[in-house]
């Protein structure tokens, strides 16, 4: 594929530009070692989990707190009988650890971008709590190399049609990039832009799912983010 003129790329933060679920992933290893020291009931636990993360979601949205909230559920369906202010001091101090991890950056993430600003328009476009991600936009100091930055409840189809419109921006020459195929890429292509599928090894695994082709849209996987300088 060739460079592109001028195009309208969307691109996604968390574990597109920079990590975010190791630092979850961590978070539920410690968990697994106080709730379940033997490593053969762990599967099932991480089905618990993923079940009341799923109910956290739909009652009270993305972030740290609805991650409190759902491994604080898990605890206390695996092991009532240990749950007690101790234990509850345990699970906000697993969701505080993540809150006080740096922004890094996956590699060649910063350059990327400032080359894809100078030929392209970028808009920063991630799902989640809006303090929370805000503050990690903040924090990273990339927000300048972007037209608008935007925070949404939840990306789906609607989401994206929405952006869309707002933006004014023809959606044969716009792009969503990012790691899930969930959030980023099925419902970027439903509403009629183009994709392009970064995958990363700690991607959530709520956000898994198989990649629907949709006809007249490209989607393209590559292999690390510094290759979008080779597209775009």
């Amino acid at each position: 594929m060739t460079q592109l003129e001028r195009q309208t790329l969307l691109i996604d933060a968390d574990d597109t530009l920079w990590e975010n679920n190791v630092y979850f992933e961590r978070a539920i290893a410690r968990f697994m070692e106080m709730v379940a020291p033997d490593p053969e009931t762990r599967p099932a636990v991480r089905e618990i989990i993923n079940r009341e993360e799923r109910r956290t979601i739909a009652e009270c949205g993305y972030g740290l707190e609805s991650f409190q909230l759902a491994i604080g559920r898990a605890f206390r369906a695996v092991a009532p009988e240990r749950w007690n202010p101790a234990a509850e001091a345990a699970i906000g101090a697993l969701a505080a650890s993540i809150a006080s991890e740096p922004i890094e950056f996956v590699p060649g993430a910063e350059a990327t971008l400032r080359y894809l600003s100078a030929r392209h328009r970028l808009i920063l476009m991630t799902k989640g709590d809006f303090a929370e991600q805000s503050r990690k936009v903040a924090l990273s100091g990339i927000g300048p190399l972007f037209e608008q930055v935007h925070v949404v409840a939840e990306k789906n189809t609607a989401a994206y049609e929405e952006k869309l419109t707002h933006l004014d921006s023809d959606p044969l020459q716009s792009w969503m990039i990012g790691n899930s195929p969930k959030s980023d890429i099925n419902p970027a292509l439903a509403a009629g832009l183009n994709a392009v599928f970064i995958p990363h090894p700690w991607t959530w695994v709520l956000e898994h799912d198989e990649i629907l082709p949709q006809p007249g849209r490209q989607c393209l996987h590559l292999e690390r983010f510094t290759d979008l300088q080779l597209h775009f």
